[in-house]
Order: C-alpha cells, then structure tokens, then sequence
C-alpha cells in the first residue's frame, strides 16, 4: 500500500523572504511561490509517520545573506520537526527540494528547532517537551550535547533562542502549571551521546526567570528582540505581551530580573493556538477560526480580523518581513487551518485610523452631507466595476421624493434632472450602464416613474435630452431595465419593464447611438407582459434569457411571491395561444408557466442568472436555484404538417434550497464570488463570458451526456438584512463577510463593486436612512495580488473541505476528460462532516489534486451517514441519487450530476434537492398525534442503507440512536420521504445497518437487512416484502406491523461499528446461498459470520420474490398483500464465525470488502489493515500507518486492469453477489479527500530507494493495482492497494 493523496490540517508555516511559503500538512512539505500569483511549485513527504509541526530554513552555506547562490538561484538549508523526529533539507535552484541528512529519531517531542549561527557543521538546537534541550548535529544525526532543567515538568510549548553559540542559548517554555520560565541549557554543562540515551549523567540548569498570569496552558511562545518584547498564547483565550529585555546573546543573557506583563490581550472566543510579533503588531490565530491583528502602541484593540477557513480552528501562523516594494510596512500573513486550507492576507503595519476596524461587525459610517431638496428615497450607483475602478472614481444617483435626481460625484453633489409636478410626492428610479451601438464608449440609463403611468427615461451625462414614455394610466410599482433589447443582444440596447397598474408589465427596447449632434434615444415599443391575478399583482424583479428557436425568454418575480416564465417568439400561427387581448384591445403575453408564491407572501427581491442556472432571493429568507427545462412532448398527427407552438414544453425547476443563516429572513440579492485563478485562466473567462452560450446549448449539456455537465452552480454569497445590520453572508463557512449597521430592511441602498453580480469580497454599501445618504468605510485600492490579498477573504492558496472531521464519505464514481490519449480521470467522492455540511469533491489519483465542487449546508446538526445510488451516463459525466443522514432525525435526499467542465477544463457537478424528512416534522403532521409519543428531537440517524423500491423509488433503511430500525420510503418523481415502519427489537443504540439483495435459482429476489447494535448482536431482517411506499397503509387506521428479525448473530462483546456483507450462490444439490457478515466493534475485534440461507419452498408458478425484472414489474398487475408475518419465511442458520481478537489497538470504526476475499479495515489508532478470507479463517495480509488522524470511517473501489471498476462503491459486492449490500454500507461511516503530495510514496528524503516505515513494499496484496482505500477523519488520504 502506498499513499496517492493527502488533505489534513495545516500544522506548520513559514516564509523564505516575500517569495515563496512552506506549508507542512501531515508528513508533507509543500512550496508555494507567491509571484505572481500563488502557486504549489514542489512538494514531499519527509517525516514519514510524523506531522510536521515546524519548518525553521536559514541561508545555505554557499549561498549569500539572502539565500543566492553564485548562479543567483535561492538556496536554503531547511531544519524540518514535527513529533519526535527531526531532518534536514535544501532547497535549491527555487523549487527543488532534496534531504541532505537522515531523520533523526528523538526520545522525546520536538517542540522548537533553532538554527546554530555559529561556524562549523549544520548544527541545530532542539527544544524537548520534558523541559529537556539538545544540540544535534542533523547530517550526522548524533546529539553532540544534551542539556536539561531543574524544574522537569512538561512543556507545551517553547522558543529556543540560540545565536553564537551553545553556551549563549535560552529556553522559554511554557510548562502544564500554566507558568512560562527561562532557563540557560548551556548552564547546565552536560554530555554527549547518540540521540537522546540515558540522562543520569546530566546536568540540571535552574530556572531564571518564571513568568505568572495565565490561567491555561500556553500553546505558542514568540520573542521580538528589536523590542525586547516576549509574547504567549494561551488556553485561557488569552495573548499577553511581557516586557522580558535582551534573551540569549553573549553569555545567555535572560533579560530583566523582574519581567512585567505589559498587556492582556482578549478578543478571541476559544483557545489561542499561534502568536507572532511584528513591530508594529500582534498577530494571533486561534481555535474561533479568526487570525486577529493588534496594535501594540494603541492600546492592545483590535485593527484587523481575518477570516476565511471553515470550522475547526487556525492551527498554524506565518508572517513574513516587510516587503522592500511595498509602502507603509506591507507585509504577508498566512493562516493554515484545520480544514486542510491555507489562506494569505496583505497587512500594512501602520493603517490609517479610520481603517482599524476591518472585518468587524460595526462598519465606520460616513456622512455624505446630502444638499438637495425634499428626502432621498432611492439611491442607485452609477456605472460598472470597469468605468470605476476606484471609489474615488465612483459615482451614484439619488432620487428625492420632490422628484429631483441628484448626482454624486468626487465628493460634490449636483442636480441632474428636475421633474415635473407630477414626479412630487413618489417617484421610482432604476440605472443602467450601456454600451452605445457601434461604438466602445458606454453610458448611464436612468429611468424615473410615478404614481400617473409616466416613466421618463434619459441618458446621466445628457439628461435633458430625454425621452417620456406611458405605462398605462395608474402607479408605477417597479422598474426594472436588462442589457440586449427585445432583438437580440447587440450592444447599445438595453429593456426597461415597468410594472403598472392591472398586473400590466410595460416593456420598452431602448437603444444609444451617435448622431451628429452626439446620444441620442430610440424607444421602441415591446408586448406587455401579464401577470395573473392575485393580491399585490405587481412586478419585482426579472431577467432576461436567450433561445435561439423560442427568441427571448423571460424569467419574472412578483410581489406575491411567484416566479413566472414568459417567452417572446415570433407568433406564426395559432397567435392566441401565446398572446391574449386584454380588456383594452392591446395584446399581451401570457406565462408560459409560473411557480406560484414559491418565494413566500412577502415577494420576490431579486432574480440573476449566472452560468445558464437563475437565482432568486425573497423575504422567506432562502435563495432558490432554478433552470429552465424543456419537457419533451411528441407533436399531435394533426398538427405535425404545421408549424406546432412548443412553448408550453418549457417550465422552471427549482434545483436546490439555500438558506442563509438563522434570523437572516430579508434577503435581496446574490452576490456571485470571484474565482481565485491565475490571470490566464481569468483571461480564458472574459472570453468565455463574451461568448456565453445559448440557453438550449446550457439545457443540452445539463441532460448528463456527452456534451458534459455546461449548468453548474457557482459559488455565491446572500446579500440582505439580518436585524439592525446590512449583511454579506456566507452560506458555506457560515460566517459574515460584511456587516453595515443600517437600521435594518425597507430602505434603499446599492453595494460597490459588483460588476455583472460578481462581487471580489469588499466593497462599500451607500444607503438612505433618517434623510441622509450614508455611505460604509471604503477599502483599500489596489489592483494587484497584494490588493486581492488585502480584501477581508484573503487569498485562497487552497481550499479547506471540512473542519471538525469528516463523519461518513461515499465514492459515485470516475469522470474522465475529453480525448483518449493521457486524459485526466476523477475522483467524484461525497462527504459529510461534523460541521453540518456535505461536500462534492474530486480527486484526481495521479497527482493527488482535489477539488471541491459543491458544499450543500442543509443539515442544522452532523451529518453521520451517506448513501449513493448511481447511473452512469457516460465517461465524461455520472448522475447520483444521494441520501444523506444525521442528528436532530434528519434526512437529505439529492439527486447529483457530475461531469466534465469543458470551460474550466476540469470537474464540476450541479446538485439537485430532491426530498428532505425529520421526525419531529412528521409528528407533527399526524393525525390524533395526541395519541401517539413524540419522537425524542435528539434522535441521530447513525447509518442508513439502500435499497431497490421497483418503479416507486428506492427504500431507506436507517440505524437510530433511539434504539429503532426505521424503513422509509424515497420517491424521487414526488419528492417525499416516508416513514414506512419502525422496531424497537434492539432496545439500544443501533450503530450500523446493511442490505444485501439475493436471487434463487427461479429469478426470485430476496431482500435482508442485517443491523447492529451496541449490544454486539447482529439482526437479519427480511424486508422482501415490505411496501414500497406508504399509500397503501395512509388510507388506514394503523400502519401494519413491523417484521421481527429472522436470526440474532452474537458477534461482539460491544457495539459493532461497521458492517460489510455478501453472499455466493451454493450448488444446485445444496440449495440456498451462503452470507458472508464481516462486522467490527468497540472491542477492537474483527468478526466474519456465515449465514447459510435456505429459500421457501412454493408451488410451480407461485411467485415469493419482490421483483423479477423492474420492466415486469411495471407491466404486471398488483397482487394483494398478504400480512407481513403470513408470508413464506427465509430459512436462516448460522454456519460458522472466525475472529481477529485484537486486529487494532482501539475501536474498529470501519470496514470495508475491497475485492472477493479480501477486507479493509481501519481504526482510532491510524492503521489501515488488509485481511485476507478464506477457508481457513482470517489472515493479516498488510497493514498501513494512517496520516488522518480519528479515523472514522472508509471508502474502497476496485481497479480492473488500470481502468475503475464501476460507478459505485458497492459494486464489488455486486460482482460476487450483493445487489446493494456493499453500497449502503460504503455510505455508513466517513471517509475523504485527499491531497497532493508530490511523493505518491511517501518515501523519506533521508531514506535513498527504501520503503517508508508504515508503506512497506513487501506487504503488496500481489504484483498488480488492485484498488484504492480512502481514509478519513480529520482529512482524507487516499491509498494505493
């Protein structure tokens, strides 16, 4: 077994001058260059089973101060440690890296490495965690002095400041007691000897210096000597800076004799994990997943807060020198966190003032001193993200309610248009920025409507020469204006609807050109729209689609709540079916189709498109994704000579249900994030933007065939009001990106800059509220990667998955490429975590890349359970029925498309919401619930299996703390989950459930269910004939009666964690089949039963089986039920049982059949073991140490001669008998994705062509490829069997 890819927290940080970072994620040593623009350049694997926890590089010895060797190539010498082992490294000619020592193995953990400056060998010092220090020379690998204190307590943590010599050294530690001390190691004299042997003869250094005030323990110690500051980071969630004077230096000096604490620093909400001093500030990450900047001479606040991993915590820190190229002391910081990310900001070290209060909740409001007559009702900003680059260049239109529109600009306002009487009292405005026709230049469209049906519509820079319209005879509810009028969508057209009286939409194409006296206007006249009748019947929001066989199609939001689709096809024949004449004559356009109040009574806010899929937000507070599809329907034979309108084919779908975050019901818009790419693959998109393709071309590709996956969702951001404050949310890391206390919703604003609806992660909010215009703290400008890294997000150097481990994991299958020759192939992996998310990921096998594709954040507790039916559609693309389950008795149900991007050269997925269930929900919806005992709320779904329903959908079997086996049913085409039936047999914690589908010689299919508890005994259930759905039994009065098990297997002496089960047919003398139960438990024993299975004797004809064939099925008539315990029993015996008393050290917690024979299985204590089955009982075969920490769970698939197997990963057990049994059992526990490693492996430097300890060669299941293990817990490696 050998290590393909790895994703684990990042544990170790550091930066060689401005250019480039290490990054150390398990035993994995990665380079990134930072210009231009970030990118992994090397990676290996150097400490083989340990973590890296830090990197300390110094200037090699050919090389000058700055790291050039003679040829002006950066070289470095790297002193790598993590757990109990420490090596050498360098790095030459950029990013070659190579070991240049052995590893060295220590007695004792590593705590802190410091580089000896003196002349001589490359000799380091070594901070031990029992207060011990060694001088070790890292080529040899010989400890040439060992030094040790008189206090022998534990360290956790501790700076080691060595500069001329080891005489001259000084230990910091901060001890268990909470205390930090100083001490001299060259005081204390002592001996030689090979790498940390016996210590009696040891001389003992007393302490110097104790340091009290903490009320934790201390993780992180840093020492600035130009200020002669030291500073601690502790448990209490505390940072203290302590006045300490010169450390280390000749003689080991230990500073003042009474150090004081300068300052207590509190502003984090958990542990404090890192700190790190500069000059001018304090930087330190913590446990709450912020990176907190302070300023040391203001007063200790907080100037900076920088946020952007997922949950789980900061685990390292790095901050580089001041950048030479950069004014005011910019330099860079870098965050590693528990998720797997790595994230890097731009800091200055003196920021002005007014900008100290970034990333915080209260923005800094600014008045903008509005002049003009009457009160600002609507502001709207002026141009797009290219014609105002800044917000200095920044301009933005107000309209009072006396009907004047003034114009803010460069700090000055001025009066635009004055209007007349009529626009007194109300008035509505929207802009638009459009390029004139034939022409680069672009302009400002304002319209303005009133209470009579006038709407006057002119250019911002000629406003008088405008254009008046009529929008029937009543109020002007709403206007709302889409680039590319009713023709098409050349440029310098712009539609403008408002919406007016009578649920009449009024519809203008207006055009910009140049004539000789310069702009001018062309209004040309559109069909109105008709909204149908209802309560608030006005228009809220639309946009515009483009087909080329249906012309334009429109997508409207109203006040009511209700998304409608209208088409503007040329009307050949049969005009009424798509027209019909109003009560005036006029004719106007009907909904093609509509989904009605699905947004709520509250109304629609917005509507945008992105990427061929619609997005809507609404005062329910969910954003719905949504498509456009067509649904097929053969023409009548009367019509097929004729031209036959297709219109009603077309229909919106919504495909999944985003809520934001809890109280946030006002939403108004969203807000598409801007990739983080490299300036030619953001080339690549503008051109691709301006090449956008058709809608029928995004309908095609999303059908899952060959054209690939064209409809993606794309990674957005909710925009909307949550209490008093104006908020950015971010759905997947749960965090606020920007907050602007505003008063709350029913005001008018705009956000700067949003060009097409792609926000960059900063901006300014401009909004009315009490008469004034009011704008937030602008950012600060600059265009670069240093800009983009100054932004409160940061920059992504790559993305975190999940936080606080991954609980369950499910493999859907591979895509692959487009070509034949050396295309690439992934991965597509499903995962759920404790952070109440699950994650689409891509894997990518040979270089060990991932990629997340989508995060779904449904789940309100863990989620502990995955499930995965799939259908292949083709190489290039795989769909998925996914079933997701977890605490608070919740199921989600998805259906999934995966395939190829061939825009972003690269995966991609689009999920679809099928059906979502809870307990408590359906309680509530009993009837005489009264009657009946509530579900308890805090019921988890710990494992759940699937099964094939027939042509109703699919059967869910689910392990329940509560002590029940519950049955549901999924119907996929109405979109329900229903309860079925429910035991209690078990009358404790069911841990683990699985499914295996057997067929006797006649073609009759069999359905068991095996469940375990934490009792240690094994249920097998026959669920044959259990209903498919629940309509049969919502009729009457009770449910029928659950079915009792057929047979209790004693397997352990706790609960059993995992189940894996399969079955081979027996010979037609014998009868029956036998089934195989390979269970593991908390007792740390490996079990495999064998169930000898006997089928029910019937007459000739008689049909015991649930199914023969799906399509007989549906073709045969239904046949009454008999009662479940009437039916013909299973005859089941237990065979034989072979056990592995202690195959791991801790609780089994996964186990998997990989291929016929042989099991995987893995543990708490980080081994991933191969068995091997066979007559004889259990054998070991191999075994592998884990670099994920808590396993918890695996995913297996087989290889077949280089290629994958199958689309899932129950389809081994498929192979050798078991229709479902091995995919349920996949989804059961967790399992994630993996990493790229450079060294698929992961041999140590220090070993030249040996195995690396844990990966040994000889222990190979045969010469072949034969599969791949997916491990997970906190992070996912994926292994090579």
């Amino acid at each position: 077994m050998e290590t393909a890819a790895l994703l684990a927290p990042v544990t170790a940080l550091e930066f060689l001058q401005d250019s480039h970072l290490l990054t150390g994620e398990g035993p994995v040593l990665t380079l990134y260059r930072l210009q231009p623009r970030p990118k992994a350049c090397a990676s290996l694997s150097v400490l083989q089973n340990h973590r890296i926890h830090g990197i300390r590089p110094r200037a090699a010895q050919s090389s000058g101060a700055h790291g050039e060797d003679k040829e002006g190539q950066s070289s470095y010498d790297l002193a790598v440690f993590g757990g109990k082992a420490v090596i050498l490294l360098r790095l030459q000619d950029g990013d070659h890296l190579e070991a240049v020592g052995p590893l060295v193995q220590l007695q004792d953990w590593a705590l802190d490495v410091c580089w000896l400056s003196g002349e001589g060998g490359p000799l380091v010092g070594v901070a031990l965690a029992h207060n011990r220090a060694l001088l070790l020379d890292v080529v040899k690998g010989e400890a040439l002095v060992q030094s040790s204190c008189l206090e022998g307590c534990l360290l956790y943590s501790a700076l080691l400041l060595l500069r001329g010599s080891w005489e001259d050294a000084v230990l910091v530690g901060g001890t268990v007691f909470n205390q930090l001390i100083l001490w001299k190691p060259g005081a204390a004299g002592g001996g030689g000897g090979g790498g940390g042997g016996e210590h009696d003869s040891e001389l003992k250094a007393p302490v110097q210096r104790r340091l009290l005030g903490h009320s934790g323990v201390i993780f992180s110690i840093s020492y600035l000597q130009e200020k002669e500051l030291l500073a601690s980071a502790s448990d209490d969630r505390s940072v203290r800076l302590w006045g300490v004077g010169v450390l280390g230096g000749a003689g080991g000096e230990c500073g003042d004799v009474n150090p004081a604490c300068l300052r207590v620093l509190y502003g984090h909400q958990a542990r404090v994990f890192s700190v790190r001093l500069s000059p001018g500030r304090v930087f330190s990450a913590g446990e709450d997943g912020a990176c907190l900047v302070w300023d040391q001479a203001g007063g200790g606040t907080v100037v900076r807060t920088l946020k952007g991993h997922r949950a789980g915590g900061v685990r390292s820190l790095a901050v580089s020198k001041t950048k030479e190229d950069r004014p005011r002391g910019a330099r860079w910081v870098a965050t590693g966190g528990a998720d797997g990310g790595v994230r890097l900001w731009e800091v200055e070290e003196e920021e002005e003032e007014e900008e100290e209060e970034e990333g915080a909740v209260k923005e800094t409001l600014t008045d903008l001193n509005f002049p003009g007559q009457g009160l600002p009702k609507v502001v709207c900003i002026a141009g797009d993200g290219d014609e105002n680059p800044t917000w200095a260049q920044n301009r933005f239109i107000v309209c009072t309610d006396q009907g004047i529109v003034y114009q803010y600009s460069k700090g000055c306002w001025e009066i635009m248009w004055r209007g007349p009487t009529a626009f007194q009292s109300y008035c509505v405005m929207e802009t638009v920025t459009v390029a004139v026709k034939d022409s680069a230049v672009a302009v400002d469209l304002c319209a303005v409507g009133n209470l009579s049906g006038d709407v006057q519509v002119f250019i911002t820079a000629r406003p008088q020469c405008g254009v008046a319209l009529r929008g029937g005879g009543g109020k002007i509810h709403s206007l709302v204006w889409q680039n590319g009028g009713g023709g098409g969508s050349s440029s310098g057209t712009a539609c403008l609807l408002a919406s007016g009286a009578e649920g009449r939409v009024y519809r203008w194409s207006v055009e910009v050109r140049f004539d000789g006296n310069g702009l001018v206007l062309g209004v040309a006249p559109l069909t109105p729209f008709l909204l149908p009748p209802c309560a608030k019947r006005w228009l809220t929001a639309a946009v515009r689609l483009h087909s080329r066989t249906e012309g334009a199609l429109w997508v409207c939001g109203d006040r009511r709540g209700s998304l409608l689709l209208f088409g503007e096809r040329q009307i050949t024949e049969r005009k009424g079916d798509e027209g019909e004449r109003d009560e005036g004559g006029g004719v106007t356009l009907q909904p093609l189709s509509f989904l009605f109040g699905v947004h709520g009574k509250q109304g629609v806010t917005s509507l945008s498109r992105h990427q061929r899929l619609l997005y809507s937000t609404g005062r329910d507070g969910c954003v719905r994704v949504l498509r456009v599809r067509r649904t097929p329907r053969p023409a009548p034979a009367e019509h097929r000579d004729q031209i036959v309108d297709r219109s009603n084919e077309l229909q919106l779908e919504v495909l999944r249900v985003q809520r934001a975050c809890r109280g946030m019901e006002w939403l108004e818009r969203v807000l598409i994030l801007e990739r983080e790419v490299p300036e030619e693959e953001a080339e690549l998109d503008e051109e691709c933007d301006r090449l956008e393709m058709t809608w029928e071309e995004g309908v095609k590709g999303s059908s899952g065939g060959e054209a690939g996956l064209e409809g993606k969702e794309a990674r957005f951001v909710i925009v909307g009001f949550h209490a008093v404050h104006f908020v950015v949310w971010d759905p997947v890391r749960q965090e606020r990106l920007l907050a602007v206390p505003c008063g709350g919703g029913h005001r008018s604003w705009s956000l700067w800059p949003s060009r097409k609806g792609v926000w960059p992660g900063f901006g300014v909010v401009v909004f009315v509220k009490q008469g004034a215009v009011l704008a937030s703290r602008p950012p600060r400008e600059a265009a670069t990667l240093a800009g983009v890294a100054g932004k409160p997000g940061g920059w992504g150097l790559r993305e975190g998955v999940h936080g606080r481990g991954i609980g369950c994991v499910c493999r859907l299958g591979r895509i692959q490429g487009p070509g034949h020759v050396g295309r690439e192939s992934w991965e597509v992996l499903v995962t759920g975590g404790e952070d109440t998310s699950v994650t689409v990921l891509a894997v990518e096998p040979d270089s060990g890349a991932v990629r997340v594709l989508s995060v779904i954040t449904d789940h309100i507790s863990s989620v502990r359970a995955l499930a995965a039916a799939v259908e292949r559609r083709a190489a290039s693309g795989l769909s998925a029925l996914v079933v997701s389950a977890g605490g608070r008795a919740q199921i989600q149900c998805y259906r999934l498309w995966a395939g190829w991007d061939g825009q972003n050269l690269g995966p991609a997925c689009q999920v679809i919401q099928v059906a979502a269930h809870r307990l408590d929900a359906q309680w509530e919806r009993k009837r005489n619930r009264h009657k009946t005992v509530k579900a308890d709320p805090e019921t988890r779904y710990m494992s759940v299996a699937l099964m094939d329903g027939g042509t109703d959908g699919v059967l869910l079997s689910l392990a329940c703390s509560d002590g029940a086996v519950r049955l549901f049913s999924l119907s996929e085409v109405k979109g329900h989950i229903d309860l079925l039936w429910e035991s209690f047999h078990h009358q404790r914690c069911v841990l683990s459930v699985a499914t295996c589908s057997l067929e006797d010689g006649q073609g009759n299919r069999y359905r068991l269910l095996f469940s375990a508890a934490t009792d240690g005994k094994i249920a097998v259930w026959d669920v044959t004939t259990a209903p498919s759905s629940s309509s049969t039994s919502s009729s009457q009065s009770e449910a029928p009666p659950p079915p009792l098990p057929l047979l209790i297997v004693p397997a352990h002496q706790s609960g059993v964690n995992s189940l894996a089960v399969w079955w081979e047919k027996l010979g037609q003398q014998e009868g029956g089949c036998l089934v195989t139960v390979a269970s593991g438990g908390d007792d740390g024993q490996l079990t495999v039963s064998t169930v000898r299975v006997q089928y029910p004797e019937r007459e000739e004809g008689g049909s015991r089986g649930f199914s023969q064939t799906l399509e007989q099925r549906s073709d045969s008539q239904e046949e009454p039920q008999l009662p479940v315990q009437a039916q013909p029993l299973l005859s089941l015996q237990l065979q034989s049982q072979a056990h592995v008393p202690l195959a791991h050290a801790a609780p089994l917690t996964s186990l998997k059949l990989l291929t016929p024979g042989l099991l995987v299985s893995t543990s708490s204590d980080q081994r991933v073991c191969l068995w091997r089955l066979s007559s004889t009982g259990l054998s070991h075969r191999g075994a592998l140490c884990s670099h994920v920490a808590d396993a918890a769970g695996l995913a297996v698939w087989e290889v077949e001669g280089g290629g994958e197997s199958g689309g899932a990963e129950g389809e081994t057990g498929r192979r050798v008998g078991s229709a479902e049994g091995e995919t349920a059992d996949e989804c059961e526990k967790p399992v994630e994705a993996a990493r790229q490693t450079g060294d698929p492996v992961c041999k140590s430097g220090g070993e030249k062509g040996g195995e690396t300890a844990g990966e040994p060669g000889d222990q190979r299941e045969g010469e072949g490829e034969t599969g791949w293990v997916l491990v997970c817990g906190q992070g996912l490696q994926l292994i090579r069997v």
